[in-house]
């Protein structure tokens, strides 16, 4: 069976055994680093291409309540979204209004090509210098898999929710890939824990495969400044040979592209 969960709250309490569970309330805390309760899912369980960010970010608790479900995944970063996917060839090209507009129907379709959800399915946040948890900043995906604790829910996480993925899968994309791709290297790691028994080698330097699924590492939906025109081409730079070697990666995975 796939291990891809289906369209909604999804019902993980592995890393909470100790407590009772409440959606969206329930923290476990580990030093500066703390993960909520509140797993979710997009798309369909049994989809050809699976996009993940790392987590959902900083919530509050009882915030995804209010909040409609098909609206949550990549809130006000959707036309990104669109911008990085069709780069890879994955969508359609087209202007910001169209990008959202087929970011906004690929996230709701429940049969469709796409599944979306996050590498470690429960919010991720850090304690930062004054105290305040943030669910997001500079160096945050690789920070949090380089520890011990991030590393205990990761492996938890992709265990069980990349460990056995449907036939029907051939490709993931991960958005991100850390400082100087330490992100890359870790998250690699990850799939081979999650998927012992399949012979990995590397595509490049944002790209794996275990001869069943390919692995490709994109730019950041939430990137500021030029670093996604960068990736894209669209800025004379050299972080394009990163956007390049995606679509390299792509076309390596055998899923149609546009």
């Amino acid at each position: 069976m796939s291990c891809l969960p289906i369209h909604g709250r999804v019902d993980c309490t592995v890393c909470f055994k100790t407590k009772p569970v409440i959606f969206d309330q329930t923290k476990e805390t580990n030093g500066d680093w703390r993960i909520t309760a509140n797993p979710l899912a997009w798309g369909n369980p049994n989809a050809e291409i699976v996009v993940l960010g790392f987590s959902k970010g900083q919530t509050q608790a009882g915030a995804l309540a209010n909040t409609p479900h098909d609206e949550i995944a990549y809130k006000k970063g959707r036309v990104s979204v669109g911008k990085i996917l069709a780069h890879v060839g994955l969508i359609p090209k087209g202007d910001n209004e169209f990008l959202k507009t087929t970011v906004d129907k690929i996230i709701a379709d429940k049969t469709g090509r796409f599944h979306f959800g996050s590498l470690i399915r429960c919010a991720v946040e850090q304690k930062d210098d004054k105290g305040n948890w943030k669910g997001s900043g500079g160096g945050m995906l690789d920070k949090f898999v380089a520890t011990k604790f991030g590393q205990e829910i990761a492996q938890k996480c992709s265990s069980n929710f990349l460990g056995n993925l449907p036939p029907q899968t051939k490709l993931v994309v991960m958005f991100g890939m850390g400082t100087k791709q330490n992100y890359v290297e870790e998250t690699f790691k990850l799939f081979q824990k999650a998927r012992p028994t399949k012979t990995w080698k590397r595509i490049n330097d944002v790209a794996y495969q275990d001869g069943e699924i390919t692995v490709v590492h994109v730019e950041h939906f939430a990137a500021q400044g030029a670093l996604i025109p960068n990736w894209m081409g669209t800025n004379k730079h050299v972080r394009s040979k990163l956007g390049d070697m995606a679509i390299e990666a792509v076309k390596k995975s055998t899923v149609s592209t546009f």
